[in-house]
């Protein structure tokens, strides 16, 4: 079963060379290794893919002709998938060399649609840490699983959980592909995509293996994406569409207690909270006003 491994990439390329070199040093080499490069303006790059693709048959590269965007380019990787398994890695995370193998064991589970592997946090100089909302997403993944090495879950029980708190790391997450592309990425949101193509998973009767075992790095730093659009509330109005979604999806099919989480979202109205003082600070007044509202409305 060889797995995909899909590389959007747009930012820094220091660590886009790092995430590169921890996937080719797997200690499985049963995988395809796709870089779709939208356009990211540095000179350097093309020698460096092209030796890239001209030294490992397991490369390929494209290059987008008009920036795609997040979402634009993760759909792009969906279209170009070819195996039966597929992460789509982010490009300033680290694979440690364990991860295509303990994934592709969690996947001899023919009912498992995704999988959800042990994460450690590092920051921007690669050294591990544990912000308090890791420490909140870890607290509610136990409360779902347990201490158990290896669990797997579907149906109301994880929609609820995540409803709660979103503590999946999209980039470490690997998806069946047929699942992916069934459901694809919801073309309106370009932050709580890899949430909501979950949901749609596990709305369909997808199931979820969540392991233990630490085989991937999820690097969090000040200027991501998902950082910026927090500050100035673009992140929380696209949660606030998404959980009212969720409302009338769960509903509809009798989820009473996952419609209920979704209609709080409490995690998500608390980092809202939680961020005002620096969005004080920086004089950002439309984004207070965002975030207050998704903070404080029902």
């Amino acid at each position: 079963m060889t797995i995909d491994v899909m590389f959007p990439y747009y930012g820094d390329v220091a660590m886009m060379k790092a995430a590169v070199d921890s996937v080719l040093a797997q200690d499985d080499r049963d995988f395809r290794f796709t870089i779709v490069d939208d356009g990211y303006p540095d000179d350097s790059l093309p020698d460096y893919f092209a030796a890239l693709v001209a030294g490992d048959e397991r490369v390929r590269y494209f290059r987008n002709e008009q920036n795609l965007g997040a979402n634009g380019n993760y759909k792009k990787c969906v279209g170009l998938v070819e195996h039966e398994v597929v992460v789509i890695m982010g490009a300033d995370d680290v694979m440690l060399p364990n991860y295509i193998s303990t994934v592709r064991k969690a996947f001899q589970d023919p009912s498992v649609s995704i999988v959800q592997p042990g994460v450690e946090v590092i920051d921007e100089n690669g050294a591990v840490y544990a912000p308090l909302g890791d420490k909140v997403k870890q607290y509610l993944r136990h409360r779902l699983v347990g201490q158990s090495s290896e669990a797997i879950v579907s149906g109301e029980a994880i929609a609820e959980s995540l409803m709660i708190g979103d503590w999946l790391y999209f980039p470490s997450v690997a998806w069946r592909a047929e699942a992916v592309k069934k459901h694809d990425f919801r073309p309106q949101y370009d932050v709580v995509q890899d949430l909501a193509l979950a949901i749609d998973i596990i709305l369909s009767g997808g199931k979820m293996a969540v392991l233990d075992t630490v085989c991937f790095q999820y690097r969090r730093h000040r200027e991501s994406d998902s950082s910026v659009r927090a500050l100035d509330g673009r992140r929380f109005a696209e949660e606030r569409a998404f959980f009212d979604e969720c409302v009338r999806d769960f509903s509809a099919k009798g989820w009473n207690g996952a419609a209920r989480s979704a209609r709080w979202h409490l995690t998500s109205r608390l980092n809202a909270a939680s961020l005002t003082p620096k969005v004080v600070s920086k004089g950002m007044w439309p984004g207070l006003r965002k975030l207050a509202a998704h903070a404080v409305r029902p």
